[in-house]
């Protein structure tokens, strides 16, 4: 037995005319290009099944675009998932630590600092309060300062 449709398609005529001009432009993404047609044949009524055999996508698809046309309005054509913002890990006193700290002698036994051991590290000094921290953020500080663990001046 289908499952009725959760989210109804009602474009307006303005919509529709420029779901039309996208298609027939030629200069947007595939996937952009399924999900406006996606959005014309549910408009027609069709259900996510019909609308997955017409346009060639798998029927979860459907299914995704006509909830987001419904959350999100046309510009879900164009955007892909929703914009997520991440909380600072580090602010620009912890950063100069840990800049400072790639820049110092690495351990002995070592010709260098790893990302690793860095983090490591870095989460062991007292004089700062981070429970912990990826070979990731590490990387990401030092590219944003400009910093090299492959210089031979230590960044």
């Amino acid at each position: 037995m289908p499952r009725t449709q959760q989210y109804s398609v009602d474009l307006s005529a303005d919509e529709r005319a420029e779901l039309n001009a996208m298609l027939s432009a030629g200069t947007y993404k595939t996937r952009e290009l399924t999900r406006a047609r996606c959005l014309l044949h549910s408009d027609d009524g069709l259900t996510d099944q019909q609308v997955s055999e017409a346009v060639g996508c798998h029927p979860g698809t459907v299914g995704r675009v006509r909830k987001r046309y419904t959350e999100d309005g046309l510009a879900a054509i164009t955007r892909r998932k929703a914009d997520r913002v991440y909380e600072r890990k580090l602010d620009g006193h912890e950063e100069a630590h840990l800049i400072a700290l790639a820049c110092s002698d690495p351990p002995e036994g070592r010709s260098r600092w790893s990302l690793h051991l860095l983090a490591e590290r870095f989460v062991a000094l007292t004089e700062i309060d981070v429970e912990s921290i990826s070979h990731e953020t590490v990387r990401q500080v030092l590219k944003k300062h400009d910093c090299t663990l492959t210089d031979q001046n230590h960044g």
